[in-house]
């Protein structure tokens, strides 16, 4: 099982930060981060939030709240299903009718 240090260490490494780096957005030092990484300390709410945001995830995917959380650990991805969020209803439904058929044409052709 994850814990939320090595999720967060998973999230660091994909925004291609060093702990440092990450402790100077955070405003703390890098053994804060350090420690966050290692479980030997948890975040407060309002921290794991600031980390998130920086992140550039969700705080539900750093705490593990849920296994499809894992979809949001990925900022590039994170950021598409906020643009779609965001669409009018009808080129969401277009958008999200393709993407089941692409979806429906890899699985086929995996068999």
């Amino acid at each position: 099982m994850d814990t939320f240090g090595k999720r967060l260490t998973e999230c660091r490494k994909a925004k291609n930060l060093s702990q440092k780096e990450l402790a100077e957005a955070f405003v703390t030092s890098h053994t804060t981060i350090g420690k966050y990484e290692r479980d030997e300390m948890n975040p407060s709410i309002d921290a794991a939030k600031k980390l998130a945001k920086i992140l550039d995830t969700s705080v539900g995917y750093l705490l593990g709240e849920n296994e499809q959380a894992n979809l949001f650990k990925d900022p590039a991805m994170l950021k598409r299903f906020q643009d779609i969020s965001v669409l009018p209803e009808k080129e969401k439904e277009c958008l999200l009718t393709t993407v089941d058929h692409f979806i429906k044409a890899s699985k086929i052709s995996l068999m």
